[in-house]
């Protein structure tokens, strides 16, 4: 395989098989380049509900309760109100709309996500990067421009595919997609698209759900006005988001029992009012009078689908925050308890509403006993809070996944816990969340507009969830047609209508979700164009092996004691910015090592086969190249300075490049195999000691500081993205030198434009 600037001979994978370690009697495998740096990694698995003792599922059933349910849980507080914002015109209206959330509530949250969807996960993490890595790494369709076809033979990039049923089908539909150039774009911009939704949302349910929350002081006492509910609510919020920086060490046992102790309540106050005011709602299990409620309303009945939808927020937190779980945690608390206690909840504010149809307006609370109404509204308050937390983190998380690959301008990831892996902390996006969430919250002012918006984002999320799960139950899964056939007619039809009617909201709200994922789509695709131009540029002005040589043939070039890591993104040569830095500062550091950072369409990768080390030839440079691989789900930096895991890996694949060398096996089959002698030995030890020195003289990490601008003959669409948008988004957010903790005071920065 070829092109790799030059640097062919003398590289050799560490990472071998097991039948090349056993007797030493195969020589490790030869690769040509570090076009092949993504070698099998070993000894990552998904976490299995088959390999956990009962008493640990039960354990995470209970910690799901606190992080996944806080949105969907909340939903009660609003759901009727948006619905009826007009009012309700006749009694059984109520019956109709009930038994539409009823199987809304089964139909998409139970039988979609918890039983279908949960299984489209990705080594365990799901979300719609989770769905769009999976198709990716079936077919072709990837846009990330470093990725390769080696990539596959990481353990867990592997799929299990099922037997070869349906194989034309699937074949067919692969190959259309891996051919159409259209398609892939259709497929990366539906996905970014989908990504600013999730985004967008991160922003309305904080909102939402405090201000319902807070709005429940108003039945309480009259000196309460909307102007004070909106303020309190904007100072709840404002102390939520300056918090965030602490992070969620254990947010799972934190907020598990308060959720706990809501969904208790709205199950309890549920039960009561189905006794106390109209047992008979439970009839509303008949899906007749859907018919009737559509019947008798028609275009308003169409028109308030919008509201009742909103029981269904928070569904897709489901499978995102499987990860963080298991499939099977995820199904014990949904159908043990978040499900059961919204059937009741739901049920018991219809019953309420029989009797007072006039107390539409705010329904949850007017539905509360009286006796329990204070702690209602302490819990109810809390449980806001934590709906709003699941969210954010959840926004932080995206962003982390858009980071990786390529598709965000760089920010400050921070990782808040060392043990659990998910949660981070995105400095910039925090407060422009809080800004953008107080915005919303002042300007909006009630649940019912805010709502008008939070639909298009819940229900495009969803349909685009369905779109993607499609393409893989006929390409991954090979699933009966019939089976696809299915789900398209029943939960995909719903989903479509359901997305027809908060379409129709547009001027009532429904704008907002739109306004900002137009712009968070504009910031992400203009990064990464800009991006993979700067990729393809390197590749193509990258360091010949002739240049490699003349640079060691170079005498007026001298080497200075210490340790100099390069970084850059090219990971299949040398970049062109090195013969730039050569021919300014005619000075090289004892060990050199050209670092490149790789994101593959995978969750994770593991912490100790991160790293792929090659030899930059002739060896009496000791100049090495090096990819460290990420996951879109890995945070950098996280564990111990980035230098100090690079070194102790290099050093480490110096003592496997000597010893599987072809000398050595030779050497082997004479004598112990665990005996390394000579001149073989020497040359190690001298290597190693090169690289201790440099360690120990100092580490030097070099940057480089491209100008990016466009071509001279540029159309004027490609000079306004590249000069002043991309440049702009550069000069006004982080470095990567900040993204990676690298220290100032060692740090070098080497200019260099690019002309794309």
């Amino acid at each position: 395989m070829s092109g790799s600037g030059g640097v062919e001979s003398g590289e050799r994978q560490v990472a071998l098989s097991q039948d090349n370690l056993k007797g030493n009697k195969l020589l490790p495998q030869r690769y040509d380049s570090l076009d092949l740096e993504s070698g099998a990694v070993s000894g990552y698995h998904r976490r299995s509900s088959k390999a956990m003792k009962w008493s640990v599922i039960l354990q995470l059933a209970f910690q799901s309760i606190g992080i996944v349910y806080g949105d969907i849980g909340t939903s009660p507080l609003y759901v009727f109100s948006s619905t009826f914002p007009n009012g309700i015109n006749h009694a059984d209206d109520v019956l109709g709309v009930l038994s539409l959330i009823l199987y809304t509530l089964t139909l998409i949250p139970l039988i979609k996500y918890v039983f279908i969807v949960l299984h489209a996960n990705d080594n365990g993490d799901g979300g719609t990067f989770a769905l769009y890595s999976l198709i990716c790494r079936y077919a072709n369709v990837g846009l990330v421009p470093s990725q390769q076809a080696e990539d596959s033979n990481v353990s867990n990039f592997q799929l299990e595919l099922p037997g070869n049923k349906r194989s034309r089908m699937a074949s067919s539909l692969k190959s259309k997609l891996e051919n159409s150039r259209v398609a892939k774009f259709f497929l990366f911009f539906a996905t970014l698209l989908g990504t600013s939704m999730l985004i967008g949302d991160g922003v309305l349910t904080p909102c939402i759900s405090v201000l319902s929350a807070v709005g429940g002081i108003k039945e309480a006492t009259s000196a309460m006005t909307e102007d004070r509910v909106v303020w309190i609510s904007a100072a709840i919020l404002v102390c939520l988001f300056l918090f965030q920086r602490l992070g969620t060490d254990k947010v799972g046992y934190t907020f598990a029992p308060i959720l706990l102790v809501w969904f208790a309540f709205i199950a309890g106050i549920g039960i009561y009012n189905i006794i106390h005011y109209d047992p008979t709602v439970i009839k509303a299990l008949n899906p007749r009078y859907i018919v009737d409620y559509f019947r008798n309303n028609q275009q308003a009945a169409w028109i308030s689908l919008g509201g009742i939808i909103l029981c269904t927020t928070g569904a897709e937190a489901l499978f995102a925050d499987v990860g963080h779980f298991t499939v099977l945690s995820i199904r014990i608390s949904t159908c043990g308890v978040v499900y059961p206690a919204l059937i009741l909840a739901y049920t018991g504010q219809a019953s309420f509403l029989r009797k007072h149809p006039d107390l539409v307006s705010n329904t949850f609370f007017k539905s509360v006993p009286g006796p329990v109404y204070w702690p209602m509204f302490v819990v109810a308050v809390l449980a806001a809070i934590i709906a709003s937390q699941a969210l954010i983190s959840g926004t932080f998380s995206i962003i982390q996944q858009s980071l990786a690959l390529g598709c965000f301008p760089h920010v400050k990831i921070v990782h808040t816990s060392s043990e659990y892996e998910g949660q981070v902390y995105v400095p910039e996006v925090n407060y422009l969340l809080m800004l953008a969430c107080i915005g919303v919250t002042m300007g909006f002012r009630t649940t019912v507009k805010i709502g008008n918006a939070y639909g298009i984002a819940v229900v495009f999320v969803m349909t685009l969830t369905s779109s993607y799960l499609v393409l893989i139950m006929i390409m991954i899964w090979k699933s009966n047609i019939l089976y696809v056939i299915s789900y398209v007619l029943i939960i995909g039809s719903v989903e479509l209508i359901y997305l027809s009617s908060v379409l129709y909201k547009f001027d009532q709200g429904g704008y907002l979700p739109l306004i900002f994922a137009a712009v968070l789509m504009t910031i992400m695709y203009v990064w990464n164009n800009v991006y993979r131009r700067k990729y393809f540029y390197e590749v193509e002005h990258k360091l010949s092996p002739r240049r490699i040589n003349d640079i060691a043939a170079n005498t007026n070039i001298c080497r200075i004691p210490g340790l100099a890591l390069f970084y850059s993104e090219l990971v299949q040569g040398i970049p062109p910015i090195f013969k730039h830095y050569v021919e300014n500062v005619p000075a090289l550091h004892s060990v050199l090592v050209f670092v490149s950072i790789k994101s593959l369409p995978i969750s994770k990768v593991p912490a100790d086969e991160r790293f792929i080390f090659r030899r930059v030839e002739p060896k009496e440079l000791n100049m090495y190249r090096c990819v460290g691989r990420y996951g879109y789900m890995d945070v950098r930096d996280q564990e111990e300075p980035f230098e100090r895991i690079l070194v102790e890996n290099l050093k480490q694949f110096i003592r496997d490049d000597y010893k599987f060398s072809p000398q050595s096996q030779e050497s082997a089959h004479d004598s112990d195999e665990d005996t390394i002698h000579g001149v073989q030995k020497e040359a190690l030890e001298r290597d190693i000691e090169a690289v201790d020195k440099a360690w120990e003289a100092g580490a030097v990490h070099l940057i480089g500081e491209n100008e990016v601008v466009a071509a001279e003959g540029a159309g004027i669409g490609k000079r306004l993205m590249i000069n002043y948008a991309f440049n702009f988004l550069k000069k006004n957010l982080r470095g990567s030198e900040t993204v990676f903790d690298i220290p100032h005071k060692r740090m070098v920065k080497v200019g260099m434009t690019y002309e794309l």
